[in-house]
């Protein structure tokens, strides 16, 4: 996993951020943008992770400003990405959520 600068968030705007809980990167956080955080093994990918259980894109977080909700989108990826120990396609995120692609682990913060 690379540590990337952390996608800009709009000022006043949600403040939610993904932290890795497992491997070399524990307690790294990824601050989420407004907008779409795309995550994989691709270095273009905004959360780019050294996970071979990855794909490279596997799933994105977006933020619904209408509902004023989070959520994650699996990527049609091949070993399907998880939220507190279930695999989901799409699922709403709640603070305290536990997110696992390939074999890296977040925890999902939210400090709206």
């Amino acid at each position: 996993m690379v540590p990337l600068e952390p996608a800009a968030s709009a000022p006043g705007g949600p403040r939610a951020a993904l932290v890795v809980r497992t491997g070399a990167f524990e307690g790294t956080r990824y601050e989420l943008g407004c907008g779409e955080t795309l995550i994989g093994r691709n270095p273009t990918t905004d959360i780019t992770l050294l996970d071979e259980g990855a794909s490279r894109e596997h799933a994105i977080v977006l933020y619904d400003e209408d509902e004023g909700r989070w959520s994650i989108e699996d990527l049609q990826s091949t070993n399907g990405t998880k939220v507190n120990g279930k695999r989901v396609r799409s699922h709403a995120l709640a603070p305290g959520d536990e997110i696992q692609i390939g074999h890296t682990r977040f925890q999902f913060v939210n400090e709206a």
